[in-house]
């Protein structure tokens, strides 16, 4: 795609009238990014690209530069992987001394539009300091003469001070975007849905096929170092108790699904979750996007395939239907299906009726609906079959009712129900949104006792190993073992001995620990809801 030399969007300044919350570098001295709040929205907070403006010579010897980079530069020779950011900078370096007298490039100036040559032929144009951003999730656009909008981890949805105000120059920006990705994109298939750099999820219209109003984008950012089960317990998403009793269900065989909406942190929570798996186990998972990361060597990863080419027809499709089925030929000990919405969950159930361990996540506000949604077409999951998924995890952004670590929203586990049949579930856990705290009914959980049976160790001593293993996570968190390989070892070893992890981390840890108990509390379809806030206790 042909740069324009011409800028036709706009980056709406700062007026003094605006008042400043934070600010910080995204690539300095380049690029930096204000939060602050505008009177005209009624104080609500924006979010404002500053970039290193370029006088009129330094733009035009950019564009010429970008121009001739573009006729020259020529994939690398060797066969090794290269990086390709590494490999393209240096390219336009030499370009800059091969045609020193065409670009007259200062030497103050050349900093400066190489990082435009990255941003505008390697990255993402305008947006560029926005997918660079790690604070930022989501990043999307209307069409023309709107703000660009971005979600904040800190700050949630946010306006920016970015307008396309040329559709040309917006339908450009997606048809590079997605050649990037590997797809095609045109007035004859105006939807594209891809993966770019860094596994950033890709969706888009094109022109007004299908978007009255023009050309429209999301870009829904990967994280490429996922959460691990303890930052999620140090941001309080899930408590150390919480984790422990999923890691003991989880060397058990038991079945999880991770409910909430969209962006409530399902795959985060997931991949958190698998982490538990004991590293001896066969793992396979199997997404449309890969989106988890794990650290287990013995993992076997399955995406889906679109159809091939334009108009390909659908035989040349591989849907997660086959895929799920493929697994069980590789005889797993767990299958993971990052999110089930069509017959696949079918497949994935009958896996569970044969032994196997599952894991997956499902768009639902609650477990009921969660049951609606898997026993009605697509999915078509028989009502004896449901309570093979045997622990139903809610999780959701929630509104906190004091700041943590400077912010008022967090993602929180709202429930963790045992499911007992398809309209009868106990939980287990339960968070209050007046305190932020979580309370704990794992005194009175059936599955624990099904659990002894089955494995012939008594109920208590079940409870006294999630006492130990809430140690262990616990220990983790206070010596600020967060990273997943770091993680990983340490549920490796407890494997391989845990009477000695378990006393490392006794003996280190300072906080005790302590449990708040509540009486039973189960729910079915004929609970009221006076009845169920009845036996809430705070």
């Amino acid at each position: 795609v042909k740069k324009d030399v011409k800028v036709p969007y706009t980056f709406k300044p700062i007026i003094p009238e605006y008042n400043i919350v934070e600010t910080y570098w995204i690539r300095e001295p380049f690029s930096k990014v204000t939060i602050a709040s505008m009177p005209e929205l009624g104080g609500a907070y924006g979010y404002f690209i500053s970039e290193a403006e370029l006088l009129e010579e330094e733009r035009k010897a950019t564009d010429k530069l970008i121009d001739i980079l573009s006729a020259e530069l020529k994939p690398p020779t060797i066969e090794e992987e290269v990086d390709l950011r590494k490999h393209v900078l240096a390219e336009a370096e030499r370009m800059i001394s091969k045609y020193r007298s065409t670009l007259a490039i200062a030497k103050e100036s050349k900093d400066k539009v190489l990082y435009y040559v990255e941003r505008d032929l390697l990255g993402f144009g305008p947006i560029h300091t926005m997918v660079l951003d790690t604070r930022i999730e989501d990043v999307s656009c209307e069409g023309i003469n709107t703000p660009v909008y971005v979600w904040h981890r800190d700050y949630e949805g946010l306006p920016s001070n970015l307008m396309f105000l040329d559709s040309k120059q917006l339908d450009n920006l997606i048809v590079k975007l997605a050649h990037i990705g590997g797809k095609h994109v045109s007035t004859a298939f105006p939807i594209v849905d891809t993966m770019i750099y860094g596994k950033h999820r890709f969706v888009a219209t094109f022109k007004r096929e299908v978007t009255p109003k023009g050309s429209t984008f999301t870009i829904r950012k990967f994280r490429e170092k996922p959460l691990s089960i303890t930052e999620l317990v140090k941001s309080h998403t899930i408590t150390a108790r919480i984790a422990a009793y999923f890691w003991l269900l989880l060397e058990n065989r038991m079945s999880i699904i991770i409910i909430g909406g969209t962006g409530a942190g399902k795959t985060t929570l997931l991949n958190g979750l698998a982490s538990l798996i004991n590293p001896s186990m066969k793992i396979c998972t199997v997404e449309e996007i890969a989106e988890l990361n794990l650290s287990h060597e013995n993992w076997v990863q399955f995406v889906s395939r679109e159809s091939y080419g334009i108009g390909g027809t659908a035989s040349s499709a591989i849907p997660l239907f086959s895929l799920v089925k493929t697994t069980l030929r590789y005889r797993p000990d767990y299958i993971v299906v990052g999110e089930v919405r069509g017959e696949e969950a079918f497949v994935l159930f009958q896996a569970l009726a044969t032994g196997h361990g599952g894991m997956c996540t499902l768009h639902a506000e609650d477990v009921d609906y969660a049951v609606k949604r898997l026993t009605s077409p697509p999915m078509n999951v028989a009502e004896v079959y449901i309570p093979l998924m045997n622990v139903v995890a809610e999780v959701e952004r929630v509104h906190l009712p004091k700041p943590v670590s400077g912010s008022l929203f967090g993602r929180r586990v709202r429930e963790v129900s045992e499911v007992l049949s398809h309209k009868e579930f106990m939980k287990v856990f339960n968070w209050d949104p007046l305190s932020d705290d979580f309370s704990s009914r794992l005194e009175e959980s059936i599955l624990l006792r099904k659990m002894s049976l089955r494995t012939g160790k008594s109920f208590q001593d079940l409870i006294d190993e999630i006492d130990r293993r809430e140690i262990v996570i616990k220990w983790m968190v206070e010596k600020g073992i967060f990273e997943t390989e770091d993680v990983a070892k340490v549920i490796s070893q407890y494997y391989i001995s845990p009477e000695a992890m378990y006393n490392i981390a006794s003996m280190e840890l300072a906080t005790p620990i302590r449990i708040k108990i509540q009486t039973p509390l189960k729910t079915s379809e004929n609970t009221s809801e006076e009845e169920k806030g009845s036996n809430i206790q705070s």
